[in-house]
């Protein structure tokens, strides 16, 4: 069973991978869409399968930058080819393909001012999502994505808000898209939005930051903190009457620390929404030929819940994690255009 099972019990899975192998013998197996991002990027073209593709955009007269955004473009489109299907079958409640906006925005060695930012969001958001039926665009939940969350859902933007910690950032990506949604042209029948939880980064950071918490609590919190916002989200959206449900995605879903089991989140999330799930966490869980049954309403016992609320700042907590995470974005962008320096370079030496 395994992940057909997971499936059943009502999760969508989407791969954490673009890759066009990976994506295909997924998406044979049940998974209905993918995220990508530029270490995902980096790690394909570190393969050589597309070094034709890149000496014909350095021949072309194209930088390094213009080529990673080439590359991604024609990676995630291929991605929506395999996905199509699936979005036209749900009427475009599934199917999607993430694209992430240039994580360099946000480099605390470079980014412009916050206003710059956000205008920059808009402009690729539009830009990248133009003519694309089953692309989701990747904005970050940081004070510059969130700002720019209205103005690319009033266009018609289907927004994937990432780097979410904390439940002040749901509920702030949450209110700017729905402003915005509701000023979109063709209204609400095509509206889909989904907010990307990173959940095993907290356990990670838990462990190092709040030794004082207890066995029972130590590495539930990353689980309690999502599924907190799931709820708040199924009862936002519960009176909307939307034709397409605005949904969750539990992504960092890997397990991050020694004494987790292989599907340790995955379990624990069965039943609702999306989970992202690297392909080798898709292979252990599809060889492991687990059955698997509803989980997403469990939540800790009690004094579980009442020693995180009491151990945990939560405010400390999602300051550390998104500075954190906002430079984890932009270091695998600079490896990704040391990737095609290095095909630069080998492609002179060939020449």
């Amino acid at each position: 069973m395994s992940l057909k099972s997971i499936i059943n019990a009502g999760s969508k899975i989407w791969l954490d991978s673009v890759d066009p192998v990976q994506t295909q013998k997924f998406a044979d197996l049940g998974i209905t869409g993918a995220t990508s991002n530029p270490a995902i990027i980096a790690d394909i073209l570190s393969g050589g399968a597309f070094d034709q593709a890149i000496g014909k955009l350095i021949a072309k007269g194209l930088d390094n930058k213009q080529i990673a955004w080439e590359m991604t473009d024609e990676l995630v489109a291929d991605a929506q080819e395999i996905f199509l299907p699936v979005w036209e079958a749900t009427e475009g409640d599934d199917g999607y393909v993430s694209f992430e906006l240039d994580p360099l925005l946000e480099d605390p060695a470079s980014a412009p001012p916050v206003s710059q930012r956000t205008e920059k969001y808009i402009e690729l958001g539009r830009h990248y999502a133009l003519e694309q039926d089953n692309r989701m665009i990747k904005v970050p939940a940081t004070e510059g994505g969130i700002a720019a969350l209205e103005a690319l859902a009033a266009a018609g933007v289907c927004i994937n808000v990432t780097l979410i910690f904390s439940m002040r950032q749901y509920m702030l990506a949450r209110e700017a898209v729905w402003r915005g949604a509701q000023h979109r042209k063709n209204g609400l029948k095509g509206f889909k939005s989904v907010y990307s939880i990173f959940i095993s980064r907290v356990d990670v950071y838990t462990e190092k930051q709040v030794p004082q918490l207890s066995e029972n609590a130590q590495g539930m919190v990353g689980l309690f903190n999502a599924k907190q916002m799931w709820q708040a989200n199924q009862k936002f959206w519960a009176d909307k009457q939307l034709p397409l449900r605005q949904e969750m995605v539990f992504a960092s879903t890997g397990k991050k620390l020694d004494w987790q089991a292989e599907d340790f989140y995955i379990e624990a999330l069965v039943g609702s929404d999306i989970m992202t799930n690297p392909p080798s966490t898709n292979a252990a869980i599809e060889a492991a030929g687990k059955s698997y049954t509803r989980q997403i309403d469990q939540l800790p016992e009690d004094k579980v819940i009442e020693e995180i609320d009491k151990k945990v700042d939560v405010g400390q907590m999602e300051s550390v994690l998104l500075s954190e995470g906002t430079d984890k974005f932009a270091a695998p962008f600079k490896k990704l255009l040391q990737v095609i320096q290095q095909k630069r370079e080998s492609s002179n030496m060939a020449g």
